[in-house]
């Protein structure tokens, strides 16, 4: 399947200008570091906002509707700034002036990332409203593997294997509390404004368990064994069993292994300009392999 140019360009500049919500409109200024959409600092009489252009991906398992509730409760939970507008594929939230964190930033602040983790666990199921979603990393890349068997991608031969460990792994995970995750723990989706931590992007917030945000904090961070103690002594508030670390380990493996084959899936799907999916995919399956790779060593097949 060709890969569509579903965020960027031209057309998505116009179709935020061409928005009604829009006061005195004065200018509209792209944002680089998404990997999947186009967003616009827009300013005009009434203040700045942030404007994201990005339809609904099945292949994704993303609905902007999901979404667009995800956000809504997030900024009552004091996590992520007001959501002003949601509608046809636009996204429009009030703009804060803050930095994005780098990994290194989150390892230097992961208490306060952990904390913000536990936060949305808490507090987000409870003011979602029509939104029963669930996000469970397994399923997740069963259907992946499903998609790139039936497009011949060049990783087909790697597949049978791929889903032999994903099924290792599911079966290493113990039974949790059901939560509201947010499942997309990159660096960039933390941002601090000089006072306080933000946790933005609810494209796959859902119900699912606590261990795959604390298992992708630390997969897509770059964590070392002191870290990971600290995220779940922090988290959990109590010396982790054995079955816990390994349901971790294991988890951590399946989150850099869905990063992996999300940007396989986005090459098919996606063209996003200036974003790489195929190094993308690369640098996470290398990820992926030495996670695994560890965890083999210490707990066997």
């Amino acid at each position: 399947m060709a890969a569509a140019d579903t965020t960027g360009g031209g057309a998505a500049e116009r179709r935020v200008r061409a928005l009604s919500l829009w006061r005195g409109l004065e200018s509209v200024t792209p944002l680089k570091g998404g990997v999947s959409n186009a967003s616009f600092r827009v300013t005009d009489s009434s203040g700045s906002y942030v404007a994201r252009v990005g339809g609904d991906y099945p292949f994704h398992q993303v609905s902007r509707e999901r979404e667009a509730i995800a956000a809504r409760a997030a900024f009552e939970a004091g996590l992520s700034p007001e959501m002003v507008h949601a509608a046809d594929g636009i996204m429009v939230l009030r703009y804060i002036e803050a930095r994005t964190y780098s990994e290194a930033d989150v390892r230097a602040d992961a208490a306060g990332c952990i904390a913000m983790l536990k936060r949305c666990h808490r507090e987000m199921g409870r003011r979602i409203t029509g939104q029963g979603a669930i996000f469970w990393v397994f399923q997740i890349l069963r259907d992946y593997f499903h998609t790139l068997k039936e497009a011949g991608h060049r990783h087909a031969p790697d597949i049978a294997r791929w889903a032999e460990i994903a099924d290792r792994l599911e079966a290493a995970q113990l039974p949790l509390p059901i939560v509201f995750g947010h499942h997309d723990v990159l660096p960039t989706n933390f941002m601090h404004d000089g006072d306080r931590l933000w946790l933005i992007d609810w494209e796959y917030g859902a119900f699912g368990t606590a261990l795959f945000d604390l298992a992708s904090l630390s997969a897509n961070n770059s964590f070392e064994a002191a870290g990971e103690k600290l995220i779940l002594e922090a988290y959990f508030e109590t010396e982790p069993s054995e079955e816990l670390w390994r349901a971790f380990h294991a988890m951590k493996a399946a989150s850099a292994l869905r990063e992996a084959v999300w940007g396989m899936i986005s090459e098919l799907h996606l063209a996003a300009p200036g974003v790489d999916y195929v190094a993308y995919a690369a640098e996470y399956l290398g990820r992926f392999e030495k996670v695994h790779d560890g965890y083999t060593a210490a707990y066997g097949r």
